[in-house]
């Protein structure tokens, strides 16, 4: 007996996992990449590798592959930008007594003073030097913890001289209490 009607395939396969092609990964449209998201870019994958080094060199590590050291990107220590009192002459500096803003750098002593006032996140000595002998100041943030360990060194005095005040006291008692027995 021959079949007339031979039922289609597409509807012999619903509800199949893969549809017929295998493992479902190889029939993705992917090639060999491996999935989604940054997977190929491993050691012997080369479809991504690129891109992936020059994003991890964005985000601060030296390479992409391998250990990295102790310290993770994103908890390495912030480091101020550094410029020269010479570059700021040549390029921010236009009148005397001008307000320069540069609170995220530090200033360097490279270059000749000129009456201004740098406001900086901190400054070399050969720099203050310079600017302070040419007329100019570098302003630089106030610490506060200075303030505040005087502030408790006071404390800690008066609490130990409370405590020898205490002590003082403390002693008077027990030698009546002995003479009274």
């Amino acid at each position: 007996m021959v079949k007339v009607h031979k039922r289609n395939k597409r509807t012999r396969l619903r509800g199949s996992r893969s549809g017929g092609y295998g493992f479902r990964k190889k029939h993705k449209g992917h090639g060999n990449k491996g999935g989604f998201g940054m997977s190929g870019t491993g050691k012997r994958g080369s479809q991504i590798q690129q891109k992936a080094y020059m994003m991890a060199i964005e985000a601060g590590f030296k390479s992409y592959f391998g250990k990295q050291g102790m310290t993770s990107a994103s908890t390495q220590k912030k480091r101020t930008e550094q410029i020269n009192l010479k570059d700021i002459k040549a390029n921010l500096f236009q009148k005397d007594g001008q307000k320069i803003e540069l609170k995220e750098h530090k200033i360097l002593g490279d270059g000749e003073g000129f009456k201004a006032e740098i406001h900086a996140a901190s400054a070399s000595k050969s720099a203050i030097e310079k600017m302070e002998k040419a007329g100019g100041k570098i302003v630089l943030p106030v610490e506060k913890s200075d303030s505040t360990k005087e502030v408790s060194s006071e404390k800690a005095e008066e609490k130990t001289e409370g405590k020898k005040v205490a002590e003082v006291k403390s002693e008077k008692p027990k030698a009546t209490q002995k003479q009274k027995k």
